[in-house]
């Protein structure tokens, strides 16, 4: 954080109960939250990540609708912030919603954290002062804890690996860029990252011998997704492009990731593609 003199203070509390979840769409909600908070510090701040482990009763389900009696692992993500007018916290979690300035973001950060928080049985809370903090609480469905097993050997993943492929990442989303570079760069792919459609036509044109494939956003500033695919074809049309979207939308390209992707479906993805003849 550049110029900034945030601090980010970890408390994980011992005794945290176990969750089930895709690590690397739980990845992405966290990212999301903690660049969020960042975004919303501009002159420097606090932010502080929390667990918790409760226990939510038939009384406090009443008073909630999206909420099931059950043992809860809570995350707190709080920043001391600008914090989010009243009247916007309705609509701060609608895709395409944004408080920041053109070219900053499409919106669809935090409509991407709930709808990931949803697919793993949870939901999140959220109590915000202007100009005082921000405090998103992500409550995840606990497993029943059970008594400690001989511990056997893990079997290897059989995710496919890469070999030193280079594979651009268009996205305008910096937690999406993060999962990607994490994800891809661990199992043996070189990964180069652009914030936008322009920024990756430079690029490619500057590295096409070497790119094995690109990940493109649809939705992105700029230069949006099916500009970003037009020119990169005109530049090379065996270009072997990938798809990465919240939307159906896939700009004429055969190979279409959903967003929230898995570590499985990219991974796999990337391999064929890559591996396809022309």
């Amino acid at each position: 954080m550049r110029n900034r003199r945030s601090t980010c203070l970890r408390n994980s509390g011992a005794g945290v109960w176990p969750v089930m979840g895709d690590p690397t769409q739980l990845n992405q909600v966290f990212l999301n939250l903690c660049v969020n908070a960042r975004d919303a510090m501009p002159h420097g701040g606090r932010l502080e990540l929390r667990t918790e482990n409760i226990v939510i009763d038939e009384a406090r389900v009443a008073s909630h609708a999206d909420l099931k009696p059950g043992s809860y692992v809570v995350v707190e993500v709080m920043d001391t912030g600008t914090g989010i007018p009243f009247a916007l916290r309705e609509r701060i979690f609608e895709p395409f919603f944004t408080t920041k300035e053109f070219g900053k973001g499409t919106g669809l950060g935090l409509s991407t954290v709930m709808a990931i928080v949803r697919s793993h049985g949870g939901f999140i809370d959220l109590y915000s002062e202007p100009g005082k903090e921000t405090r998103f609480k992500v409550y995840l469905p606990a497993l029943p804890v059970v008594p400690p097993v001989e511990p056997v050997r893990a079997k290897p993943s059989r995710l496919p690996k890469g070999q030193g492929e280079a594979v651009l990442v268009v996205d305008d989303e910096e937690s999406i860029r993060s999962v990607a570079l994490s994800m891809l760069g661990r199992y043996g792919y070189e990964v180069i990252l652009a914030e936008d459609g322009a920024q990756a036509v430079k690029i490619y044109n500057e590295h096409r011998e070497k790119i094995a494939v690109v990940i493109t956003d649809m939705a992105m500033p700029v230069m949006d997704g099916p500009a970003t695919i037009l020119a990169l074809r005109e530049m090379n049309p065996a270009v072997k492009i990938i798809v990465s979207s919240g939307h159906a939308s896939t700009g004429g390209v055969r190979h279409f990731i959903p967003k929230p992707y898995t570590a499985e479906l990219l991974l796999t993805t990337v391999a064929a593609v890559i591996n396809e003849k022309n």
